[in-house]
């Protein structure tokens, strides 16, 4: 049996799978390939089975969304690693050598991210993972190569391998014991933020996550749900209210858990302010669907004492009040 499975997650994409599958097939001689499907109405079955028919379709009875549809797929995936990958990626030559070497000779190693580079402008990260993530004290995230909606360039300076703590979802490696260990993604989550939760409660376990320049791949993003839609706003702000309320260490719960939804409505009063009233609900119905989940949430938390989890005091105040728009070691 292969070490490492590659399993993309396909609801209603036959036409990104016609696209990338290709690269992925080239450049994966290691892997067996997997592609998880969320009860596609489109022709992703017939598509992949006339043209890819090398790859294994796993066919989920339903739309699972993001964080249930990789957690009952990979139910049927005993490869030792896993390589969660957005059906929107190309990757590159040589790209799982790097991540199998790492995996193979850092056991302290849970999970790992390669270095993501925007596939329409492939000079530049990509926004979903850039160089490795972080989050500030309140939750809010940002990467090496991307803070905000600013976007570095890649000249080289995140080529080091070095500790993070989170990967990104768009292309994901984690053990498979690890992955059960925390039973996947929380379902909850939906999609949006389900990978920083899985990350933060491995960082709770005592697990590490690192980024490695020397793989490399391409990500379209926004393929499955744009920016402008306010159903992406409504999931960015609930979820990360409820990766707060179950990964927060106790002393710190209510304090960040009250600016944050002070903070929320800053948020919304701005996108007022650019006409964006529906964004605006999104944040409303956000908090209403926080409430409404947050006994259950708070029994999820799982002893998260650490008071190092955060990289920056306040991005957000380091990015719209100091204009500090370039990751800082």
């Amino acid at each position: 049996m292969k070490k490492i499975a590659v399993v993309i997650l396909n609801w209603n994409g036959a036409k990104l799978l016609e696209q990338f599958l290709p690269s992925i097939i080239a450049f994966s001689n290691e892997a067996k390939i997997y592609v998880a499907d969320n009860a596609s109405t489109d022709n992703s079955i017939e598509v992949i089975k006339t043209k890819f028919p090398q790859i294994t379709i796993i066919q989920n009875d339903g739309n699972f969304g993001f964080a249930n549809g990789y957690n009952v797929a990979l139910q049927q995936v005993e490869e030792d690693y896993y390589a969660l990958v957005n059906s929107d990626i190309e990757v590159t030559e040589n790209w799982l050598a790097p991540i199998l070497s790492i995996f193979d000779n850092e056991p302290n190693i849970g999970i790992i991210q390669p270095k993501i580079l925007d596939y329409k402008n492939k000079a530049y990260f990509e926004y979903a993972g850039a160089a490795g993530g972080f989050i500030d004290q309140y939750g809010y995230p940002y990467c090496r190569g991307r803070i905000f909606d600013t976007i570095e360039k890649d000249s080289g300076q995140y080529d080091d391998e070095t500790e993070i703590f989170w990967a990104s979802g768009a292309c994901l490696f984690i053990r498979k014991d690890i992955y059960r260990t925390l039973n996947g993604f929380d379902g909850d989550f939906f999609a949006h933020q389900e990978e920083i939760d899985l990350c933060w409660r491995a960082f709770n376990l005592g697990f590490k996550a690192k980024y490695t320049p020397k793989s490399v791949v391409y990500h379209v993003g926004g393929a499955t749900l744009n920016e402008s839609n306010p159903r992406k706003t409504f999931l960015n702000f609930r979820n990360s209210l409820l990766m707060l309320t179950k990964n927060l260490p106790g002393s710190k719960l209510f304090p960040i858990i009250f600016t944050r939804l002070c903070l929320d409505g800053l948020a919304g009063i701005q996108f007022i302010f650019k006409g964006k009233w529906a964004h605006c609900w999104a944040i409303v119905k956000a908090h209403f669907e926080f409430y409404h989940l947050i006994n259950r949430n708070l029994k999820k938390r799982n002893a998260p004492n650490s008071e190092n989890y955060y990289h920056s005091k306040s991005i957000v105040y380091r990015y719209f009040i100091k204009n500090g728009t370039v990751f800082e070691p």
